[in-house]
């Protein structure tokens, strides 16, 4: 499947940088149509994910900033030896039979994060890998990158009955491992997709439709008490807050794809995935 057969008329081009920088002063990524990332069709399902084993690494050992990925990895495994070793979820009611940690590459620039596994993603064990997970696989494309270029993790690590909304208060069982998450992977941008998410990372009680659209930050900070497992005592990070794929298979519509792209190119200029005009053929 060709960008064009999503309608992406460009295509989004890669230029690392080292380190967590300003947003570009370049122009703007020129908009393109709404349709160019949201059309749920012919995306590779989760037979596909389950390719990349537990955690996906993929690519060469050192990450573009310098960075150990296998390093990176052993230190996401202390993390998820950790959430194990506590459980927080016997603290709630889960309707799990394994735990969704997280996949992708552990440099990852970018990193995505949603609610909670549902029933296709309890039973490979993998984020992110039905319906919705389909539909982020095209925003990913759309944005120029990899699935296994990016890291994408869950507020819970297990899934909710019914695959139910997390409550505050199991988002902040949860919260310390997914910060320390953030903090081993160390992403430029964040991207979270969805209320709960967004409100567990920038503490607010305020609507997606006031959160949307502009850039927060996230601010990690060593916990006494707790494993400093990532090493750091404290780390900033750009945020920008986006519906969850799961609001556009209930919404569909053309006004909720274009906020959603509108979101995304904004972490692409953050980025700097710059887009090439040139047409693509199918």
């Amino acid at each position: 499947m060709t960008l064009r057969l999503m309608g992406v008329e460009f295509v989004p081009v890669y230029r690392a940088r080292a380190s967590v920088v300003a947003p570009s002063s370049a122009s703007p990524p020129a908009g393109a149509p709404a349709e160019a990332v949201i059309e749920p069709k012919a995306v590779p399902g989760a037979a596909a994910a389950t390719s990349w084993g537990a955690e996906g690494v993929a690519g060469s050992a050192s990450s573009p900033g310098g960075r150990d990925r296998n390093a990176a990895q052993a230190l996401l495994d202390r993390v998820r030896e950790w959430y194990e070793q506590d459980s927080p979820h016997t603290n709630f009611k889960t309707d799990h039979t394994k735990i969704v940690f997280g996949v992708g590459d552990p440099c990852a620039r970018l990193m995505f994060i949603g609610e909670a596994p549902g029933a296709d993603e309890d039973r490979i064990g993998i984020p992110f890998v039905g319906r919705a997970g389909q539909m982020l696989d095209k925003w990913i494309a759309a944005m120029g990158l990899q699935r296994s270029e990016v890291y994408i993790g869950n507020v819970l690590k297990t899934r909710p009955p019914n695959n139910a909304t997390p409550t505050i208060d199991e988002a902040r069982l949860c919260a310390p491992y997914l910060y320390e998450q953030i903090a081993v992977v160390r992403p430029e941008v964040i991207v979270t997709l969805g209320l709960p998410a967004t409100r567990l990372l920038l503490g607010t009680d305020q609507s997606m439709g006031q959160l949307r659209g502009r850039w927060s930050e996230f601010v990690y900070r060593a916990r006494p008490g707790e494993p400093r497992i990532a090493g750091i005592d404290e780390f900033r990070v750009p945020v920008m807050p986006t519906y969850h794929p799961a609001f556009l298979l209930r919404s569909y519509t053309p006004e909720n794809r274009g906020k959603v792209w509108a979101d995304l190119q904004k972490a692409m200029e953050r980025l700097g995935l710059r887009c090439n005009r040139s047409r693509q053929s199918a």
